[in-house]
């Protein structure tokens, strides 16, 4: 059994080109921890809220970092560029990282007046994989019907308070995701899936006939070919006909009309659709779609709401092979009501490779019945009958009194009151396989130096909380 590691030198790489040494670069421990199974897996804290970095001491990395993405520093310093939202605090932060992996200064390119909602989950679209002419981070405000996407350049001026780069033509809704698909699914268009996280959630897709095109594009939402919108009326282990229907004038609609065009059009109403990931791999691979709903209860937190999921599902959908909104294929591939409490609890962001799917939980709804704390699932594409393997678990270390004072001074004894954000793949980036980063949302971990961490000034900007990066070798692809 290999222990698991709060610092790793990156000794598996013989390419003495390749600076990185992925190790603990945090003063911050790791808030996760390995499952049973899954102990050869090594955590190493990047960054966390309590860092101080060199060339920008009074930068505060800040709360809940929910989307993410890195990329290569183009400038002459080389080493790598950090993205990240902040999901509280309506922000976007920039961390540079040196060629060996060491974050060494950070700014915001947004702030809490401009980012004007929530921002939750996020994808870093590129040339290389995307397509687009110039790398954008897609950030997916969520605060409401009337939210809308950021499109922003990760290495474009910090112009913190700007609010005129959100998009229309992507829609309004209270948003949690708006991802690209790599650019071999449909050489030659834009297409981004976009997930709504509602009581009433829909599955949106943009599609452009031009490569990066945020403002041309026409707008649809799926629904079942027989009209039935009613989430429960689907089961696992059956594949259903469905279709896109396009909203039209979507730029000059409100979100409240389109939520009204969703019902009056009998489009799949879905328990809060968080995250969305297409399979890697192939084109073929590509096309293949899985996203969450994370789930909907009572006010009791016990009793499920008519025609909703409660506890959570992960569904896949196959795309068109030829026309991305032609017929498709939809199903419930994972589903927490098969053991209540003890599999996923409301699934949040997902991340999806080429064999495997990963679950990242949201339990802060509090179930009465949840029997355990925020875990990363394991579900394997090639076994689908198998029950999916809790990888990753939260590290509260409720009984350790001096980390509690710490990282829960309110004595929080409920489970799950921390949540994941962002996980993703940045082996081929670091050239170290399997290797991904993962954010967390500490929630207990309240400290007034983190509060107005974007600099804005806002008022209503008053969040306490920190937040972590963990780097994660090891993972399965």
């Amino acid at each position: 059994m290999l222990p698991l590691l709060a610092a790793c030198t990156n000794d598996d790489n013989n390419d003495p080109s390749n600076p990185v040494e992925l190790k603990a670069q945090s003063v911050t421990p790791s808030l996760v921890k390995t499952m049973p199974g899954f102990e050869s897996l090594q955590i190493m804290p990047l960054i966390s809220s309590d860092d101080v970095l060199a060339g920008s001491p009074n930068f505060i990395f800040g709360p809940q970092p929910d989307g993410a993405g890195l990329l290569k520093n183009p400038a002459a310093e080389g080493g790598y560029v950090l993205i990240n939202n902040h999901e509280i605090s309506q922000s976007v932060s920039r961390v540079y990282l040196d060629r060996t992996f060491k974050p060494v200064r950070g700014e915001y390119i947004l702030d809490y007046n401009g980012g004007t909602t929530r921002l939750c989950s996020a994808t870093l679209a590129t040339p290389e994989e995307h397509g687009f002419p110039m790398p954008t981070f897609l950030t997916a405000g969520e605060s409401g019907s009337e939210s809308m996407v950021h499109a922003l350049d990760p290495l474009g001026t910090a112009n913190k308070s700007n609010s005129s780069r959100r998009k229309p033509a992507l829609g309004k809704a209270s948003m949690e995701n708006a991802v690209p698909l790599n650019k071999q699914a449909y050489p030659g268009k834009t297409v981004i899936v976009i997930g709504e996280d509602d009581t009433n959630g829909q599955v949106l897709l943009y599609v452009s006939n031009t490569p990066g095109d945020l403002d041309n594009g026409k707008l649809y939402m799926l629904k079942r070919q027989n009209g039935d919108p009613v989430e429960t009326s689907m089961s696992a282990g059956t594949s259903y006909d469905v279709q896109w229907i396009e909203v039209p004038n979507v730029n000059t609609m409100t979100g409240a009309q389109i939520a009204a065009f969703s019902v009056a059009n009998n489009a799949l109403q879905l328990a809060r659709v968080e995250d969305l990931d297409y399979r890697k791999g192939s084109a073929a691979n590509n096309r293949e779609l899985y996203f969450t709903a994370t789930g909907v209860s009572a006010s009791d937190k016990v009793t499920p709401v008519a025609g909703k999921t409660m506890w959570g599902r992960v569904y896949k959908l196959n795309l068109n092979a030829t026309d991305p909104v032609g017929a498709a294929k939809l199903e419930v591939v994972v589903d927490g009501a098969t053991d209540p409490g003890n599999y996923i609890v409301n699934p949040d962001n997902i991340c999806v490779t080429d064999n495997y799917v990963y679950i990242q939980e949201d339990g802060d709804s509090y179930y009465r019945d949840n029997n355990h704390d925020g875990r990363i699932w394991q579900w394997a594409i090639n076994a689908p009958t198998q029950r999916a393997k809790a990888m990753l678990e939260m590290d509260h270390r409720r009984t350790d009194a001096t980390f509690n004072a710490k990282y829960n001074p309110s004595n929080n004894q409920q489970k799950s009151s921390w949540e994941y954000g962002a996980m993703y793949d940045i082996s081929d980036l670091v050239n170290t396989p399997n290797t991904f980063l993962v954010n967390i949302h500490p929630h207990t971990w309240q400290d007034a130096k983190f509060r107005n961490a974007d600099g804005s000034g806002a008022t209503a900007n008053t969040n306490n909380e920190g937040g972590q990066v963990v780097i994660v070798r090891g993972v399965a692809k």
